[in-house]
This record gives C-alpha cells, sequence and structure tokens, in this order.
C-alpha cells in the first residue's frame, strides 16, 4: 500500500466506530438550510423529497458496502472509491472522473465547513457586541487556525472520539433548533406571519426553486467517502458497515425531520439559509441571549469535526504523494511533509472561504456534480456491474430506475445552480461582509 492508505486509512475500529464516522460526514450544519429547502418545495414537496433522500442514500450506501465486502472475502479489499471505480469501471474512469469528483466534492465540504463556522463566530460577535466592526473574514480565519491544528491528526481511526463528541453535538443543536423553532411559532409576540406558499415569480422561477431544494437536500443527505469509512474498520468486515448506517440513520431521522418541520412550520417561507438566522429579528433575540450563543457554540465545534472528517480524502492524497510507506509514519521524513502539506490545505481552504462568503450557490452545484453522482448514481451501477442481478429482477430495475432518474435530476439541478449562480453574480465581491 502507500503511505496514504497504510497512514490515514488505518483498519483498526469497529461497527460502532464506522457509525461515529457516517453520523459526522452526513449530520451537520447543513442540516440547518433543510427548512429553507422546504420553502422551495411546499409541505408535502419538502417531506417526500427529504424522505426519499434519507430512503435512497441509505439503500445505496447499503449497496456500495455490500459491494465492498464482496471484494474483501475475494482478497481484494478496496479502500478508496477511485479503487472501486478502477476495479469495477476501469482505470480511466477511476483517475479522472470519479477521483476527481470526489477530491472536489470533500474539498468544498471542508471550504462549505470553514465559511460557515467563520458566519457562526460572527453571529455571537454580533449578539455580543452589536456596534462591532469586525469582518467576516476575520472569524473564518480564526475557524481557520482552529482547522490548522485538528487537521493534523495522523489518521481516520484517530478521529472515532471526536465523531463520538459531534454525534452528540449534532443531536444537541439539532434539539435545540427544534425547541427555539416551536418556542417562536408558538409565542404570539416573537412570531413572526407564517406564509407557506412557494416563492417565485413565474412558473420557472418556481420550477428552478424545486431543483435547487432538491440539490441542498441530496447534500445534506451526502456522504461521498462511504469506501473510506469502512476502510477504518478492522477485517472481517462483513455486517459492520450496516450496524454503523443504522446507528447515523436514527440520528438522520431524528435530526433531519424535526428541523426541517419545526422551522418549516415556525417560520414559513421566510425561513433563511441557515435556521439559526431566523432566531435573531433586527438584532433582537427571539430566544434567550444565552440560547442563541449555546446553539452556535454546538454549531461551531460540530463544524470543525465534520470539517476534518472531510479532509480525511485530501490527507489521504497529500500523504501518498509525499509519504514514504518505508519509513514509519512519525519519523521526520514523514512528519515533515505531512505538516506541510496538511496546513498548506488549510491555509488554502480558509483563504476561499474568506474570498467567496456566497460559497453557498457554488456548493448547490457541487451537490448536483458531485453528492448526487457519488451518492445515489453511483452506488447502483457499482452493485449491477458486481453482482450482475437477473434483468429480469426487482433489484435490477429498482437500481437501474435510480440511476436514470437521478442522473435526470443531478442534470438539472446543475442547470438551476447555474442560473442561481448567474442571478447572484452582481452581488459578488471578494471578502464581503455578508
Amino acid at each position: 500500500m502507500d503511505a496514504g492508505a497504510l497512514f490515514v486509512l488505518k483498519s483498526k475500529g469497529s461497527w460502532v466506530h464506522c457509525g461515529y464516522h457516517l453520523t459526522t460526514s452526513i449530520v451537520g450544519p447543513p442540516l440547518l438550510s433543510l427548512p429553507f429547502a422546504f420553502t422551495l418545495l411546499g409541505w408535502a414537496g419538502g417531506v417526500v423529497s427529504l424522505a426519499a433522500a434519507a430512503l435512497v442514500t441509505f439503500y445505496s450506501y447499503n449497496l456500495l458496502s455490500l459491494v465492498l465486502e464482496h471484494y474483501d472475502q475475494m482478497g481484494r479489499r478496496q479502500l478508496r472509491f477511485r479503487d472501486m471505480a478502477n476495479q469495477i469501471l476501469g482505470p480511466k474512469w477511476g483517475r479522472y472522473c470519479v477521483g476527481p469528483i470526489q477530491f472536489i466534492v470533500c474539498y468544498g465540504a471542508v471550504v462549505g465547513c470553514t465559511l460557515l463556522g467563520g458566519q457562526c463566530m460572527k453571529a455571537i460577535y454580533v449578539l455580543l457586541n452589536p456596534d462591532g466592526t469586525l469582518k467576516l473574514y476575520l472569524f473564518v480565519t480564526i475557524f481557520g487556525c482552529f482547522m490548522l491544528t485538528l487537521a493534523q491528526i495522523p489518521s481516520f481511526h484517530s478521529l472515532r472520539h471526536i465523531n463520538l463528541l459531534s454525534l452528540l453535538l449534532c443531536l444537541g443543536y439539532s434539539a435545540c433548533a427544534t425547541a427555539a423553532a416551536i418556542h417562536i411559532g408558538t409565542s404570539s409576540s416573537s412570531s413572526p406571519p407564517k406564509e407557506y406558499s412557494v416563492p417565485g415569480d413565474d412558473t420557472a422561477d418556481r420550477l428552478f426553486g424545486v431543483f435547487n431544494a432538491v440539490a441542498i437536500i441530496a447534500t445534506t443527505c451526502g456522504n461521498g467517502i462511504i469506501p473510506e469509512i469502512q476502510a477504518t474498520v478492522a477485517p472481517p468486515v462483513k455486517g459492520k458497515m450496516f450496524k454503523g448506517l443504522c446507528v447515523c440513520y436514527a440520528v438522520v431521522l431524528a435530526a433531519f425531520f424535526s428541523v426541517a418541520i419545526s422551522g418549516y412550520w415556525a417560520f414559513g417561507n421566510r425561513a433563511q439559509g441557515l435556521v439559526l438566522s431566523n432566531f435573531v429579528d433586527s438584532g433582537r433575540p427571539l430566544v434567550p441571549k444565552w440560547f442563541v450563543l449555546m446553539v452556535n457554540v454546538f454549531t461551531i465545534l460540530q463544524l470543525s469535526a465534520v470539517a476534518v472528517v472531510y479532509l480525511q480524502p485530501t490527507n489521504e492524497v497529500l500523504e501518498g504523494t509525499f509519504g514514504d510507506p518505508k519509513s514509519k509514519q512519525f519519523s521526520a521524513r514523514n512528519v515533515i511533509p505531512r505538516v506541510l502539506s496538511r496546513s498548506l490545505s488549510v491555509v488554502f481552504a480558509t483563504t476561499v472561504a474568506a474570498m467567496l462568503p456566497f460559497f453557498g450557490d457554488i456548493n448547490a452545484l457541487i451537490g448536483a456534480f458531485g453528492f448526487i453522482p457519488l451518492d445515489f448514481i453511483l452506488p447502483v451501477i457499482f452493485y449491477n456491474l458486481t453482482f450482475k442481478p437477473p434483468k429480469r429482477s426487482l433489484v435490477f430495475w429498482l437500481n437501474s430506475s435510480i440511476a436514470v432518474v437521478f442522473s435526470a435530476v443531478g442534470a438539472i439541478a446543475a442547470v438551476a445552480a447555474v442560473r442561481q449562480i448567474s442571478l447572484d453574480a452582481k452581488a459578488y465581491r471578494l471578502f464581503a461582509n455578508v
């Protein structure tokens, strides 16, 4: 194995650790944007789309784990997404298609988490000092400095305790967000007027909004690193990923639906891109100030865990490029290039986040081009090509239908994301203080 697989993707974990990693990679602060996605879909469309995304991703992740278990039993364990593509689709697919898409998705997630962390820090600052003059990019830089330390954690398996804390934090801020939305929605003095009509000047606007919302939900349910997570499991791997998925999706169902439904119910189509923003109206908190501070602190801490999880594929590539598998992991030959390359990676992500504070629009595009192929399309294709179910079987047609439907959805969602970027382009400024 190269240094990336040997040092970053150590196979020492249990199915419980797998559950922690899965939960952190899927249940992150982007779930706080689900009420906004519901504003573009309405009640029926929002609930159905979220339920479908959860069901299909659980199914596709399980199929991916079965394919990985199959190759493990054959003595050819695959540790990375691009390894699977090399084995099943051919070397060119892994090197020029799947590998780059996964890298862009994961690094985009790191940039998005860094930006969101900075925004949460600024929200705390504004709440405590309404007349403060510090700009957003300063808080993004502070969060990036914190990430510089976490990025040096040597392996994916080393994150298991951090990801357990992350699981508890995401349950904490989801419960807080739900409670705050219910409190505001039932308070006659602070409850804003509710309107549940789908916004849009015409049918085209509403239709593009629907596909934008689908991209948001797909990104929220997305993972993109299932093989790398399963690579952390100690052999034998059979059945362990399914148990980890059950742990993860118990948290998914509890957090996603509670936040989405309560947030949309409380604020209607006034729900903002991050529902925490609805807890403050014209600088006046609608819930106790300490409560808003606590939710933002929980969110910042969990964002750091999510970001460091999505750094692992980047770390693995860097380690494989600059590391020496024949030297010890903590020898000077490996430690020096590891620290330098990981630090430069975080610095670049922080710079992009500070420069492009409108990254949410770009993230929708990444979701359409990245998360939908990796999480909805490729798993069913890998399963059909590996196990070759009969063409008249239900499994074959179900998998084929999922691949076709989500290919179309991904293409339209990408067009909708590009359209939204073009509409918002006039407001874009580097290092804007949004």
